[in-house]
């Protein structure tokens, strides 16, 4: 032996175990070091990243959405036509509507989703059928806040009785004349109305706020409502005086910086504005209208656009954004899908579902009948009247020439009722198109109650007589042509003719020649006595020449004149359509 000393077995073992518990030591020392310093820098960065790094986290919202229901609470005659599965180049009619089974579809579409908002695109009450019109659209307004509704545009109709009785929808309260008719107090509408563009000129500011934000996860969405800037020009200018209706595009796109510098990156425009498509309910191979301009104006930011007004159904894209539009009536709820990055609070996809309100296919809702039956209560015993009886539906769609067969039969009542001396004096008798809401259908025995009539006649005009040149008519008849992709023809009595050419210019589309009162020429310098409503009395739907008429003598009201002209004349039946040509 050399006299060094040697370890034994377990004191080697001993000096390796000291070694390597050193090594680790050393490593676990550096490694919280790194740890905690990449905590540090993650404190000092947060405020700036402030949501998750992850791009495939998104925020997943569902928005519903209808439009132009005006005040249908139970399913219209006809339900929605939609391409025949079977047979695509037909139309076939589904049953839907009503509010009962509305609710039920609304609930079914929210079901399993965290983020949800209910909202329209305006003329949700206006032109409503008795049930609703009877107590000045109450019943609508109610059933819609029970259903959830958050936020809607107004729409043309919304004004139909003035601003006044709009800020009674929205705040509640009993009809200034009328006094309360429900069977419980109106508290108003628990929804917001948004009214961008609608401006009070007495106070330079909006009737409603122009916007809405919500937030979902909280990344916020602002709701930005308006209606068409042409309302003054189909309302009757009495319920609109004071008031200024700016352009769609501009006002939208005038927000926009307010919004950003608020944070907000997910825009969503509630127009009451449309097109019309090609194409089923739920596609859009090509659509046209004034919709499509003013969407290619607005500006990027705007991510979905929801439409309404020309009551057509549609899911399209328009310079590269989403636009949709849920028909009419109560017939349709659209479903649209958004996905929102958290990290640019931006909308990164869209997608829309137009889903059908079919009658029978879902329960109907509880809460909605039991409102509908204590306000049927109140207006069955008129509703349910007797008016006549009819050979067959009574249609309100317009042939070629412009002319209707249930437009015909409204002129013939609403000239019986004004052509006596007594009350009036009228020869000819002129009514608007857009007064003429739906078809007067035939039941199984023919029967037709008051109710039927005045959904075809649902504003309750005053009759007006009125002196006008034989000039003066067809200036009014020329003035069919103010918006000439959509002219409005007026429906005109019994004995009056008239034809029109599509090809000359505006101004000279009617024939002076080709007009005539019971076969005798109409003379330029000779005076007449017309009857018309008092919304064109006074100018409504551009015709402005009306205002000149002379001698104004007041009558009943336009559905009075129906329901007398049914009491006389049952059964009533379609007559040719041949009081309007047309050439071209």
């Amino acid at each position: 032996m050399d006299g060094r000393h040697k370890p034994g077995h377990d004191e080697e073992t001993r000096l390796r175990e000291i070694v390597v518990l050193a090594f680790y030591r050393n490593v676990m020392r550096r490694s919280l070091f790194l740890l905690a310093a990449a905590m540090l820098l993650f404190a000092l960065c947060e405020p700036a990243l402030r949501y998750p790094a992850n791009a495939g986290d998104t925020v997943d919202v569902r928005i519903l959405a209808i439009n132009d229901l005006h005040g249908y609470l139970r399913p219209p005659p006809g339900g929605i036509r939609i391409a025949d599965p079977d047979d695509k180049t037909r139309k076939m009619a589904v049953p839907a509507g009503g509010v009962e089974t509305m609710a039920t579809l609304v609930q079914q579409l929210r079901q399993g989703r965290k983020n949800t908002i209910f909202v329209a695109a305006g003329d949700l009450i206006g032109a409503s059928p008795f049930l609703s019109a009877a107590f000045h659209d109450e019943p609508t307004i109610e059933s819609l806040s029970m259903m959830g509704l958050a936020v809607t545009s107004v729409g043309n109709h919304e004004f139909d009785e003035g601003k006044d009785e709009l800020l009674r929808m929205q705040n509640g309260g009993c009809h200034p004349t009328d006094k309360c008719q429900g069977p419980h107090p109106f508290s108003g509408a628990t929804f917001h109305y948004l009214a961008a563009s609608t401006i009070d000129k007495a106070t330079g500011k909006t009737v409603f706020p122009p916007y809405e934000i919500r937030e979902f996860d909280g990344i916020p969405i602002a709701f930005i409502g308006l209606t068409l800037k042409g309302t003054p020009t189909i309302v009757s200018p009495v319920s609109v005086a004071g008031l200024e209706f700016r352009d769609e595009a501009e006002t939208v796109n005038a927000l926009v910086p307010e919004l950003k510098a608020r944070g907000i990156e997910a825009i969503v425009v509630l127009i009451h504005e449309g097109g019309y498509p090609t194409g089923d309910y739920n596609e859009c191979p090509a659509i046209s209208g004034a919709i499509v301009d003013i969407v290619r104006k607005f500006d990027r930011a705007v991510d979905v656009v929801i439409s309404g007004h020309t009551h057509q159904p549609y899911v399209c894209e328009i310079d590269g954004r989403l636009v949709t539009s849920a028909d009419k009536y109560g017939t349709i709820v659209t479903a649209i899908d958004l996905k929102l990055d958290p990290a640019t609070r931006d909308v990164v996809s869209a997608k829309a579902d137009n889903v059908i309100v079919r009658t029978g296919a879902y329960a109907r809702d509880s809460e909605q009948t039991a409102l509908l039956l204590s306000y049927d209560k109140l207006a069955a015993p008129i509703a349910n009247r007797p008016a006549g009886s009819v050979t067959e539906t009574l249609s309100h769609r317009p042939n070629n020439a412009g002319e209707s067969a249930l437009g015909d039969i409204i002129a013939d009542a609403q000239l019986a009722a004004t052509s006596t001396e007594a009350n009036g004096g009228a020869v000819i008798a002129f009514t608007n198109p857009g007064g003429i809401r739906t078809d007067i259908p035939r039941r199984d025995d023919g029967a037709v109650t008051y109710a039927d009539l005045f959904a075809s006649q649902p504003f309750r005009n005053q009759l007006v007589t009125l002196t006008l040149t034989g000039k003066q008519i067809k200036d009014t008849l020329e003035q069919q042509w103010l918006s000439p992709d959509q002219p409005r023809i007026l429906q005109v009595s019994k004995g009056f003719n008239y034809a029109w050419d599509a090809a000359r210019p505006y101004g000279d589309h009617v024939m002076a020649d080709r007009m005539s009162l019971n076969g005798r020429p109409i003379d330029p310098a000779v005076s007449y006595r017309v009857t018309v409503n008092n919304f064109l009395s006074v100018g409504g739907d551009g015709f402005t020449v009306l205002k000149e008429g002379l001698a104004q003598q007041f009558g009943g009201y336009d559905i009075d004149a129906l329901y007398g002209f049914f009491q006389a004349n049952s059964p009533v039946g379609p007559a040719t359509l041949n009081r309007i040509a047309r050439l071209n």
